[in-house]
């Protein structure tokens, strides 16, 4: 598109990736450049809060919120050196389009930008929901002003998150553990989840049974000869299925009415019925039709690429934004369902193409959005342009995931648009009286699809994985009232009661988006932020709450129960949504929260409360740490409470002393005084599956005591033990940690004395000094004084011979320097610093590097799925804290042994030198960690 003659603008977009897909479209006279995302925000810690402000008394929030709630914002560190790029620029350009996306983040990046550059030419806000030639040119000729609603919105969401996630987390780590957070919809998302393990928990199951009959026509008509019924009734009152028991006990609900067969009952009814004539009773046909599926939005495509593509949602995001950076489809964050009129019509076109003019309805399908406060202004999630492109059209240009995703939604889209499903359900019920004179009512459903229209393109998924899919026919002999059956075979078969689903990505997307929390540009951060405190890990797809996420939610629940409320999280969400559609001020919105008001507009819980401020600082005295760390699992056989304590080291077991006698108070975030039997809990044990058979177990086997057998020798027991450091073995003061290649499972009475045998004494040499054969840190090793050397085996220890140690010991010590591992993955060039980044396994797992600052992957993370994007930042993020003070070299001390005054010169200097530190380490601002949007 020619600019006016002599005129240069500079068009400002969030990533490179945007900015050359852009700059194609685009003729002379523009300049299309990136900012890198957010260019300001709150200050991270205290070493971002610039000097005139560390004094003021909210520096630590960023936020002044005794004035207004001014946010302090800060330049991010790895951004500094292209603002000062676009600085430049903006000086050397006639006018300024800010092309970030058109939603709230993008309305904030936009007036970033201009508050920063502050530019001396004009500045125009450019929207447009998808990177084609004709949106762009379309764009550049109708500009707007920036909405500043929608910056109050994101703005007011921004510092609530920071007052939120400033004010709570240091209460859990007091109460909890250092390094945790609390943030508003994380910590919402993370009670949901807790909450389905607590149901699974509790959950008691039950057996039920009932009778499969196939049942065959004597001469069969149309379709097949046998099909398949199930009993559903017995003497009129109606066979006992899952839905009828009680979840907690697993006993049948009261007033259910309800036949309850147990195996015997089945299979003595079976036996009964069998040889019995079998009669059709009943025969009701209906239409069956179903309407086609509205196009994605945010929620359902990240649920719907999780069924069928097993993406997690921030690997659908990722996908998506390149998808639409590089003009392949519209704008991904969106919560509306409607389609344009040109998409519309481009996808009626496409469908006679493929499919036909029957397959295309009448009239185009609109549809309505379920979406609280759904922008229905933006569009669906479809194929860009005009004419959209089919998965063959783009197949040689995209990555094995962007091809999976763009097919998905193309699918979609073009499904939405296509006729129902029609076709005939049949619902059948057959009488047999048994021998016993019992009568037995059997049931079976068919369908038939007679014109599959929009299933030729599309079936969704369910996350029951057991589930039919909606395109299967089940079709049954053409049957009518009173029509003789025989019975081919009689089975009993037992069921089991299920405990609720875990949660899925896709699922727990779901949950939020029907309470009403978070919106579309949040889903995929909040599973990623669950995930990466430690709250939540996955198993396959499921999402299993770890018992330091109890602990939190738990302190939330006794203490806060309205911060983890889901009506009061979603409130918050629509007074934001009001905010954004200016009908709602975002200064009373905040302080009516933070420090409450009567007759605030806020939510009147914490209003009425005091705010969110006087809330967390006056309750924090009533919050007992040890009963918060504290998750009842049952009462033993012997009357003692089986709690899991979450410590300092990983959570554990622990049961009352015997006798009843519990353990004595421990100091706040103390692990304990004296404690009784402890057991640790094996790393990836659900806390579903610790059942009492399973914590007997471990009380027996891995955690408790367990005694093996007596020491022949003294008399003394030997017993199996576990401690901080992992199992071992003790038998009165001695005591021996087990090999590497030994398990507590089989570990047996000789192992254990030969254990108990270290340090062996091999012998003693000619100068008369002692040899002997232990097991270390490193491995196991013989030494003499000070001399060691390493043993190639842990069997060595036990049989090496004196000559054999000598030898080794007269020997000199090598040390063979490793070659250099080779790099788990070659990731590409930085596209900040244009270095090239690689991925390596370090001591404490992979990390990546650029040669000069490395940054450890994440819990969640891994080295296939970490994108070139994600180790750009997280090495940004180092960069920024710059490089890691070097440890002064300490004075080699003399071999002589320190004296009892020396030692007491150290302590006393050390002392000294803590005193010195304190001071500044108490007025140092105190650093808070991030929330899930920060």
């Amino acid at each position: 598109m020619p600019s006016n003659a002599g005129t240069t603008r500079l068009v400002i977009v969030e990533s490179p990736a945007k900015a050359k897909t852009i700059s194609g479209y685009l003729g002379p006279g523009y300049v299309v450049e990136a900012s890198f995302g957010h260019v300001r925000d709150l200050p991270r810690n205290a070493a971002d809060v610039p000097a005139k402000y560390k004094g003021e008394p909210w520096a630590r929030l960023g936020v002044d919120v005794d004035n207004g709630f001014h946010a302090l914002y800060v330049v991010s560190a790895d951004r500094r050196q292209q603002i000062s790029k676009l600085v430049k620029l903006a000086k050397e350009v006639d006018e300024i389009f800010l092309a970030t996306d058109e939603d709230r983040e993008g309305e904030a990046i936009a007036w970033h930008l201009v508050e920063t550059l502050k530019p001396k030419v004009p500045v125009k806000r450019m929207v447009f929901h998808e990177i084609t030639k004709p949106a762009i040119q379309a764009a550049v000729a109708n500009p707007r002003e920036i909405d500043r609603d929608l910056v109050d919105a994101q703005e007011a969401r921004r510092i609530l998150d920071r007052l939120y996630g400033y004010e709570v987390s240091p209460v859990l780590w007091k109460k909890v553990m250092p390094k945790l957070s609390a943030g508003r919809v994380q910590s919402v998302a993370t009670r949901i989840v807790v909450e389905r393990e607590r149901q699974r928990m509790a959950f008691r199951t039950a057996e039920y049974w009932d009778i499969l009959a196939t049942l065959a026509v004597a001469k069969p008509g149309e379709g097949p000869r046998t099909f398949n019924a199930t009993l559903v009734a017995l003497n009129g009152d109606r066979i006992a299925t899952g839905k009828d028991f009680e979840p907690t006990t697993g006993r049948v609900r009261a007033g259910a009415g309800v036949v309850h067969l147990d195996e015997g009952g089945a299979r003595g009814l079976a036996a009964r019925l069998a040889d019995r004539p079998f009669t059709v009773t009943r025969v009701e046909e209906k239409p069956y039709r179903r309407r086609p599926y509205a196009p994605f939005i945010t929620s359902t495509l990240q649920q719907e690429a999780a069924r069928k593509l097993r993406f997690s949602s921030q690997q659908t995001m990722r996908t998506a934004q390149r998808l639409y950076e590089n003009g392949y489809i519209t704008y991904m964050r969106t919560d509306s369902v409607n389609l344009s009129e040109t998409a519309i019509a481009a996808a009626r076109r496409q469908i006679v193409e493929l499919y036909g003019e029957r397959s295309v309805p009448p009239e185009p399908r609109r549809y309505t959005g379920k979406v609280k406060n759904a922008q229905e202004a933006h569009e669906a999630i479809r194929p860009a342009g005009d004419n959209f492109r089919t998965p063959g059209d783009v197949a040689k240009e995209l990555s094995g995931e962007e091809f999976k995703l763009y097919e998905l939604i193309w699918r979609r889209t073009i499904a939405s648009q296509m006729t129902d499903a029609v076709g005939s359900s049949v619902s059948v019920r057959i009488r047999a009286v048994s021998s016993a004179q019992e009568e037995a009512d059997f049931g079976a459903t068919g369908k038939t699809i007679t014109d599959p229209g929009f299933l030729r393109a599309y079936v969704e998924s369910s996350d029951d994985e057991n589930a039919e899919a909606e395109d299967a026919e089940r079709r049954l002999p053409t049957l009518v009232k009173d029509q003789p059956l025989t019975a081919d075979e009689l089975a009993a078969q037992g069921h089991h009661t299920q405990p609720p689903s875990r949660y899925t990505e896709a699922s727990l997307v779901k949950a939020l988006e029907e309470l009403g929390i978070g919106r579309p540009s949040t889903y995929a951060s909040i599973m990623q932020t669950i995930q990466d405190r430690g709250y939540v890990v996955k198993r396959g797809q499921a999402m299993i709450p770890t018992f330091l996420a109890f602990a939190v939610i738990g302190l939330m629940e006794r203490h806060y129960p309205r911060l983890i409320d889901y009506d009061f999280t979603a409130s918050m969400e629509n007074e934001l949504d009001e905010i954004a559609g200016g009908d709602h001020a975002a200064v009373d919105f905040l302080t009516s929260f933070y420090f409450g008001s009567a007759n605030g507009t806020g939510d009147q819980a914490i209003a009425h409360a005091g705010g969110l401020k006087k809330l967390v600082t006056e309750n924090l005295s009533e919050i007992d740490a040890r009963s918060v760390n504290s998750i009842l699992l049952h009462t033993d056989d012997e009357g003692r409470e089986v709690v899991v304590r979450v410590g300092r080291y990983g959570p554990y077991l622990q049961r009352a002393l015997p006798g009843g006698e519990q353990p004595a108070p421990a100091a706040e975030g103390e692990e304990g005084g004296a404690q009784g039997d402890r057991a640790p809990i094996p790393e990836g044990l659900a806390p579903d599956e610790l059942t009492p058979e399973k914590v007997h177990e471990l009380f027996l086997g891995g955690g408790g005591e367990r005694k093996l057998g007596d020491d022949p020798s003294t008399g003394e027991p030997i017993l199996l033990k576990s401690g901080r450091f992992g199992p071992y073995v003790a038998s009165g003061e001695r005591k021996s940690s087990l090999l590497r290649s030994q398990s507590p499972d089989d570990l047996t009475l000789d192992q254990a004395l030969r254990l108990l045998s270290l340090p062996r004494l091999v012998g003693v040499a000619p100068d008369g000094g002692e040899v002997f054969a232990n097991n270390g840190r490193y491995g196991p090793y013989v030494k003499r004084g000070d001399e060691f050397r390493s043993l190639d085996s842990e069997d060595k220890m036990f049989t090496v011979t004196l000559d054999e140690a000598l030898a080794l010991l007269a020997a000199p010590k090598t040390r063979q320097r490793r070659a250099a591992a080779p790099p788990l993955r070659e990731m590409g060039v930085d596209p900040l610093t244009e270095k090239p980044l690689v991925i390596k396994d370090g001591r404490f797992g992979p990390y990546v590097t650029d040669g000069e600052f490395n940054a450890s992957l994440r819990r969640a993370q891994t080295p296939e799925a970490l994108t070139l994007e994600e180790a750009s930042e997280m090495l940004a993020e180092k960069r920024a804290k710059g490089p890691a003070p070097k440890k002064k070299a300490t004075k080699k001390a003399a071999p002589a042994k320190k004296t009892t005054a020396a030692k007491k010169t150290t302590a006393a200097a050390k002392k000294t030198t803590a005193a010195k530190k304190a001071p500044a380490k108490k007025a140092a601002p105190r650093k808070a960690t991030a929330t899930p949007n920060e």
